[in-house]
């Protein structure tokens, strides 16, 4: 298992290394000077070359890289930004926790209504109910999301008044005590966190459901029943435990997805996050903010395909297995 994972890891970070690579260079080759944005219609040429030195912007660009690659990877210094002038890292830090805190409720979410799908719909298979749920399921699944935001708040915001249409806390917050902040965190993560979790499970309870009823139709199973074991007991025991092999891959798989509807989501509900942070950055130009947000959106994306890995490594022996045979 210690091969195992050494590898994967050794994957990991080469595969952060060229990603981080590529951020950087897309970034600098996109047209148009980082400074217009900040250019003052007074300034002069002068002025102009203090505001590029000021920014490193003067020297060359394998020498501007190799610097933005060793302050990050030496230091964890994504530098300064250019618009609000504070340290990119301060800023990720502020907007990191609101994305976790939207991101990890939506996941379990949305592992959990994948799960009671996927179940619902292999048990009832050729049903008229599983048909109606699969194409009602699809139809939502295939929908924009930020229509879907728009509706919900329409619906639940607008009409219903049941929610509130955005933003993080109420106006009087900080006049209110903890529990009561809590609460009303909870009151305003509602819509999101279902729009980024319940809305996309039906991609994953489709995949479950065709290999819970392979599994289901499998020897050992159909050896259980003879024995007598009830249907629930067949379902949760044997089945779904076998079934969730090959699923534990299509997880790790749908973070990148979740991060990045995670950016719709928070700008149509005003969400203070890492989506926020990044698109007010790419209106503005503001080149290092862009490069810290995807080289940090980037490394969480690594570290959960790498955990899928080890997970799915522990799952199933015969993948250690294999992948040292073939070493």
């Amino acid at each position: 298992m210690a091969h195992y994972i050494t590898k994967r890891l050794l994957s990991a970070l080469i595969l952060l290394f060229t990603l981080l690579s590529l951020v950087f260079l897309v970034t600098r080759l996109a047209p148009g000077d980082p400074i217009d944005p900040y250019l003052d219609p007074d300034m002069g040429a002068e002025q102009r070359r203090l505001l590029r030195v000021q920014m490193g912007l003067d020297r060359p660009l394998g020498e501007q890289y190799l610097a933005w690659l060793g302050d990050v990877c030496l230091r964890g210094d994504f530098g300064r930004s250019l618009r609000l002038h504070r340290p990119v890292g301060e800023i990720l830090g502020e907007a990191v926790p609101n994305t976790l805190l939207l991101t990890i409720p939506s996941y379990a979410l949305h592992l959990v209504t994948a799960l009671g799908l996927g179940v619902w719909m292999a048990r009832r298979r050729g049903d008229v109910g599983e048909r109606v749920m699969t194409v009602l399921g699809l139809g939502v699944y295939s929908l924009p999301t930020f229509w879907l935001g728009l509706m919900l708040i329409l619906v639940f915001a607008r009409w219903l008044g049941w929610f509130p249409a955005g933003g993080m806390h109420d106006p009087g917050a900080f006049a209110m005590s903890t529990p009561q902040r809590w609460l009303d965190t909870l009151h305003h993560m509602a819509l999101p966190v279902f729009l980024l979790g319940a809305t996309t499970a039906m991609g994953t309870a489709r995949y479950l459901r065709t290999t819970l009823i392979e599994a289901m139709e499998s020897d050992y199973v159909l050896a259980a029943r003879a024995r007598g074991l009830p249907e629930r007991s067949l379902i949760w025991r044997h089945a779904v435990r076998n079934a969730l092999s090959p699923v534990i891959t299509l997880v790790g798989l749908n973070l990148p997805f979740l991060l990045g509807g995670a950016v719709v989501v928070e700008y149509v509900f005003a969400w203070p996050g890492m989506g926020r942070v990044a698109i007010d950055a790419i209106f503005t130009r503001d080149y290092p903010v862009i490069m810290g947000v995807t080289a940090l959106s980037a490394s969480m994306v690594i570290l959960g395909n790498l955990l899928a890995d080890i997970c799915y490594g522990l799952a199933d022996p015969r993948v250690r297995l294999g992948d040292r045979g073939r070493s």
